[in-house]
């Protein structure tokens, strides 16, 4: 179950993440004012990318990377926890606490995915 979790949550971060790397144009129309920091915009999104590649990683042996699990843990909750204040507060158009929720949702599934995996591999 556990390398299930995290293949799911690598495969669909990588397929939701890569496409915006093309969009900055579209998403400075559809939500003004234009991104006028272009590294903070390709800086998350390279971040965001990475996490992607550590949860596959993750995946390929999830005893091993057991203590790597409680890093992805925060990487979702905080992305949650920040959309959801930002939302709150009129700084962020609510459409994202969709992509939050989400967020919330595989933070909660790794939870489970941590405290089903062993601390370590099983002797014979």
């Amino acid at each position: 179950m556990p390398k299930t979790i995290f293949r799911i949550a690598g495969i669909w971060g990588f397929l939701i993440l890569t496409p915006i790397l093309f969009l900055r144009d579209r998403i400075a129309v559809a939500t003004p004012p234009a991104i006028t920091h272009p590294e903070y915009f390709y800086g998350f999104l390279a971040v965001a990318l990475l996490s992607q590649a550590l949860f596959l990683l993750i995946a390929t042996d999830p005893v091993r990377y057991r203590p790597v699990m409680a890093i992805a843990i925060l990487q979702k909750f905080s992305y949650a926890v920040v959309i959801y204040w930002l939302t709150a507060t009129h700084q962020s158009p609510s459409n994202l606490t969709i992509f939050a929720t989400i967020d919330l949702l595989l933070g909660m599934l790794f939870v489970v995915a941590y405290l089903k995996t062993p601390r370590q591999a099983p002797t014979l």
